[in-house]
């Protein structure tokens, strides 16, 4: 924060959203802030009203404040055009008061919402450190990673990894893709290979199921699909079964012990290894082995390494080997967007801002 020492701050965040488990206040988060900034940290219950205007007004130089979780503004939890955001009374409220909006949050980059795109509209602003970081790391993945480069894309949501897929490979950005969770039953389906997979958990299952026969017959070298699955017995122990032509109607909790053996052999040779969602159902016992082995292969590799995505970071938390990636993402969803081709909204509002300014400010 020492570029902001003078600076009246007044920060905003999410945190999860309405319906949810973990959805609530930022106050103890603002408590542990204190403990890394080594100050008294301001934390106002609210956000856009009375109470929250009147302590913004209030802070003084060298100061911060942290306001209450924005998704407690029913305005930040809709996705709209920014020429709608602009007119919220989220951002009508926060804008006069401020002289300059950072953007730190790029694990929200792909939302379109006031505090993402609608501020920013209003207010000169900039990219802050990590969002810049986060950028560099995407950015060296899709332009010229180094060779071999190998992506293991695993967890549920098969919407959110097949336009990776398809970019990564029809760009000629990824030498191997290694398929675990619910994208490896997708293909392994595609491949005339029967396994249990709940077809109502994937929308619109048929249109995802023929990309994935399209994507194996214009990539099948590059695609690679467990050789074997683990299953639980009858007794809660993992057992591995190799994949066949007949179908087992138990449903596959991790990748299976040859496959893991094949996958760890390719990313000790990559340079370049992305990873994103568990390989299996890792928070069963026993059928965390497959990410987690394949964590380990990563972090002792010489190549280039990155992770994202919650569960995955979160392991490799939990197992003390977070600091042996080469970047690690705080995000998931935003991650996967920019390496689908897609462009984020939070970070396309920066752009015009920043246009903005130097339309403003010619250079003599």
């Amino acid at each position: 924060m020492s570029e902001l020492d003078e600076a009246r701050v007044v920060l905003g965040s999410h945190q999860s959203r309405p319906g949810k488990d973990d959805f609530t206040s930022l106050e103890p988060h603002a408590n542990l802030l204190a403990q890394y900034c080594s100050q008294q940290i301001k934390f106002v219950d609210d956000v856009i009203g009375p109470h929250a205007l009147e302590k913004i007004n209030k802070v003084q130089p060298g100061e911060i404040l942290v306001l209450d979780n924005l998704r407690f503004c029913a305005e930040e939890n809709i996705d709209d055009k920014r020429e709608k955001l602009v007119k919220t009374h989220f951002v009508r409220r926060l804008a006069p008061l401020f002289d300059l909006y950072v953007d730190d949050a790029f694990a929200t980059a792909h939302r379109s919402q006031p505090s993402i795109t609608g501020l920013p509209e209003l207010l000169p602003s900039a990219a802050g450190r990590l969002m810049e970081k986060e950028l560099d790391a995407v950015s060296t993945l899709l332009e010229e990673p180094r060779r071999p480069c190998v992506y293991s894309l695993g967890g549920a949501k098969v919407e959110d990894k097949i336009p990776v897929i398809e970019n990564i490979l029809s760009r000629g950005k990824a030498d191997k893709v290694l398929l675990g969770g619910v994208p490896a039953k997708l293909f392994l389906r595609a491949r005339q290979i029967e396994t249990k997979i709940d077809d109502g958990e994937i929308r619109d299952f048929k249109q995802f199921i023929d990309r994935a026969r399209d994507l194996t017959e214009k990539y099948r070298d590059h695609i690679e699909v467990p050789l074997d699955l683990a299953y639980e017995d009858k007794q809660g122990k993992r057992v591995d079964r190799p994949v066949a032509s007949t179908r087992i109607e138990q449903e596959a909790l991790d990748i299976g012990s040859k496959t893991l053996e094949k996958y760890s052999k390719i990313v000790m040779g990559a340079a370049t290894t992305v990873a994103n969602g568990p390989l299996g159902v890792f928070e069963r016992n026993g059928f965390d082995k497959g990410t987690r082995q394949l964590l380990d292969s990563m972090a002792r590799s010489n190549g280039y390494t990155v992770i994202g995505g919650g569960h995955l970071v979160g392991l490799a938390s939990i197992q003390g080997i977070e600091e042996k990636f080469s970047h690690v993402s705080t995000a998931g969803g935003a991650m996967l967007s920019l390496l689908s081709g897609q462009s984020l909204p939070g970070v396309d509002a920066l752009v015009r801002a920043a246009t903005r300014m130097r339309l403003a400010n010619p250079v003599a």
